[in-house]
């Protein structure tokens, strides 16, 4: 197969088809990031009340956070504080109530029953009580700064998230998670913030309780130099030949079959994944591939029916009950794979007779969950490359020949971003398939 160009989709030109080598990579230059400032946007704001019949409401939670829109929940990302205003109308005064407290908690719930809810993150933030010895969130209100609440009162306070909370016995330190909810598994994260108005024997208590969404700020290490030049002039992404330490190049497998006519047809394959094996969600995988066999035809066969299966693979483990001794209870695994790599040929090393290099990139969902572990909860990646399985060349079966152990995370690195070269894909959720292993 000859070094074709790359597919005419590519967003970027290759014009001149520069050499990879690193005497010829293109010079440096620093852009004007300042041309085009980002403009930060301004922050939603969710407002909850309570009304219990009256004709206004007595109680208004408005909740400040950086969703992008008020039909969806309040969202808060890693190292925000939830900055939020309650206010309370007391009529006439009223010496029922004791206290008024926010709570704000985070949850990985596996189950209906109590002991399959482990509670990893507890806040509780005073904003009044009749106990002057008792903090209280200062306000501008005259009615709130009593032993009984009077009129209009309005406090206004901001509550820190912490970056990692200490969970169990052992005190080990974990990062938050981010919300994850699926229809089909039984585990999720959740968080939420409560307004508790306590009041006295006999009286009922009164609530606002909304749940929030919360997104980490992980974030890759930088990749080699050779790759943020490409990136920085719009160049293809060097190789694992030109760029070895910024590749992590797996071992050699072998997918094997037969044609048709019951030839036997010994393929091997070597995957390269771009470093840090560390990717941001909403960006590319980049991948090279290399299929070797004395077979020309197969290969043909191979990269004509685009059989190649090199997909990123999603696992969600946790335990069922973690409240009981976790020796005694089965630990769950739920594995989805996710997009297929493109493919195109490489335009750094040339194919021969019995060599098929390909170029390729993974494409990664926006809505990607990043990579986490919370005590008995956990996301975790991989990228795995399965077995060909075409018409025209059986294969035993679709096993997973070679698999490497990947991170998906929320932000982007330091410099310039990745370059996408494949086109989007559409039907992202078509190609899933759901496997328990």
């Amino acid at each position: 197969m000859d070094a074709l160009s790359p597919p005419p989709y590519r967003q970027l030109s290759r014009q001149g088809q520069a050499s990879h080598s690193g005497s010829e990579l293109p010079r440096y230059t620093r852009r004007n990031t300042l041309a085009h400032p980002v403009v930060p946007r301004e922050p939603s704001q969710h407002i909850f009340s309570l009304s219990d019949g009256r004709a206004t409401p007595w109680l208004v939670l408005k909740i400040s956070n950086s969703a992008k829109s008020t039909k969806s929940l309040p969202i808060f990302h890693e190292k925000e504080n939830i900055n939020a205003t309650l206010e309370l109308h007391a009529e006439k005064g009223d010496s029922s109530i004791q206290s008024v407290t926010a709570l704000v908690r985070g949850r990985v719930i596996t189950g209906p029953r109590s002991d399959e809810t482990v509670t990893f993150l507890t806040i509780l933030h005073p904003i009044w009580a009749r106990s002057a010895d008792t903090p209280r969130t200062p306000s501008p209100s005259e009615g709130a700064n009593g032993t009984k609440l009077f009129g209009n009162c309005i406090w206004s306070f901001s509550i820190p998230l912490p970056k990692t909370v200490a969970v169990g016995k052992s005190g080990a330190q974990f990062r938050l998670p981010e919300t994850f909810s699926e229809r089909y598994l039984a585990a999720s994260v959740q968080y939420d913030l409560t307004i508790h108005v306590s009041r006295g024997k006999f009286r009922t208590d009164s609530q606002i309780r909304t749940p929030f969404g919360f997104v980490p700020s992980s974030k890759p290490e930088p990749p080699s130099i050779f790759r943020q030049l490409a990136y920085q002039q719009s160049m293809p992404v060097p190789g694992p030949s030109t760029d070895p330490q910024g590749w992590k190049t797996l071992p050699t497998c072998r997918a094997k079959g037969t044609t048709l006519q019951n030839c036997p047809v010994d393929v091997r394959c070597t995957l390269s994944l771009a470093m840090p094996l560390c990717y941001t969600r909403g960006s590319v995988i980049p991948c090279c591939l290399t299929l070797s066999s004395e077979d020309a035809q197969a290969l043909d066969m191979i990269i004509a029916s685009d059989s190649i299966n090199v997909n990123l693979l999603r696992k969600v483990g946790y335990t069922s009950a973690p409240g009981i001794e976790k020796k005694r209870v089965a630990h769950q695994d739920f594995s989805r794979e996710f997009e297929k790599a493109n493919w195109w040929p490489s335009a750094s090393i040339q194919s021969d007779h019995f060599n098929r290099h390909l170029e390729g990139e993974i494409r990664l969902a926006k809505d990607l969950k990043p990579t986490s572990l919370m005590d008995h909860f956990s996301i975790s990646y991989s990228v795995v490359l399965r077995s060909f399985n075409i018409s025209t060349l059986k294969s035993a079966n679709s096993e997973i020949l070679v698999s490497e152990p990947v991170d998906i995370v929320v932000a982007y690195a330091r410099g310039p971003r990745p370059i996408a070269y494949s086109p989007p894909s559409y039907d992202s959720h078509s190609r899933e398939n759901d496997h328990d292993y």
